[in-house]
């Protein structure tokens, strides 16, 4: 298949595999600690997703510490072993192009935990229907 001819779709279902192919990389290589370093020895820290650039240039890398503990100080350390990362990644994956990665803290937990909490609220319950009220049990008419 010719990839200047590939449908979008072709493209994009590329882009995910080997999104997730770069994420059980880097995801074996911190469970395993083969990255030396003390401040990723001492912490657990998940790949929660890898977004790839059309060209496969380009890798942006979620990640959120176990807890949340200590996003800042791992992100720097991630940061630092970027050289390595890429290297280990480029090497395993034989791309034509090893991707540059960039490391981000991983919000979609914290979205999700905001989120929670405003459907928790009372008055958004009532709203929804949820405290008993007219909301359930309406026949159609």
């Amino acid at each position: 298949m010719n990839r200047q001819n590939a449908s979008p779709e072709q493209r994009s279902v590329r882009l995910l595999k080997v999104g997730e192919q770069v994420r059980h990389v880097l995801s074996e290589l911190l469970t395993r600690q083969m990255v030396h370093d003390d401040v990723l020895s001492a912490h657990t820290v998940s790949v929660t997703e890898v977004r790839m650039s059309p060209d496969l240039r380009h890798a942006t890398v979620f990640i959120k510490p176990l807890l949340g503990e200590d996003e800042d100080i791992v992100l720097k350390a991630l940061r630092t072993n970027t050289a390595f990362f890429q290297k280990e990644v480029a090497g395993r994956l034989k791309l034509k192009y090893a991707a540059r990665i960039k490391f981000l803290p991983d919000e979609s937990f914290d979205e999700a935990f905001r989120i929670d909490a405003l459907l928790a609220d009372p008055r958004v319950r009532r709203d929804l229907g949820e405290d008993g009220g007219e909301g359930e049990g309406e026949t159609q008419g």
